[in-house]
């Protein structure tokens, strides 16, 4: 079973992208800011497929967490998929410029989530 991490400073994000990707069959780990979610990833080393990464969030942002992974040999082919509630244009391609695999803006459905993983080349059994 693939492993996805769900980053994200709100409990509520969390389980609702943790609720969702269970139904997709994933197990899943949980962490409530970058600083977090690094340390978990080390801890696991390449047992993580995917992330979904959120933006703005106490002691390390999504941002910088994805430039860390990005710089770091190991966990540079992590599929990361920005779920955000930042919106601006700008914002958008300074993700994907920095290394960003897919970018979703919230609020988002189970619909969108499936379809932005499916275009970060992620299988989805049943989809």
């Amino acid at each position: 079973m693939a492993t996805a991490l769900v980053v994200d400073d709100s409990k509520t994000v969390r389980t609702i992208l943790s609720r969702t990707l269970k139904e997709l069959g994933f197990e899943v780990r949980e962490a409530a800011n970058g600083r977090e979610a690094l340390d978990l990833i080390e801890a696991e080393k390449t047992a993580m497929e995917l992330i979904l990464l959120d933006w703005d969030m106490p002691e390390m942002n999504g941002l910088d967490t994805l430039k860390q992974l990005r710089n770091t040999p190991e966990f540079s082919s992590l599929i990361v998929v920005m779920v955000t509630a930042e919106t601006e244009m700008d914002h958008i391609a300074e993700a994907l410029e920095a290394g960003a695999n897919e970018y979703v803006m919230k609020p988002f459905t189970k619909d969108i989530i499936v379809g932005k993983l499916q275009l970060a080349g992620i299988q989805i059994c049943g989809a």
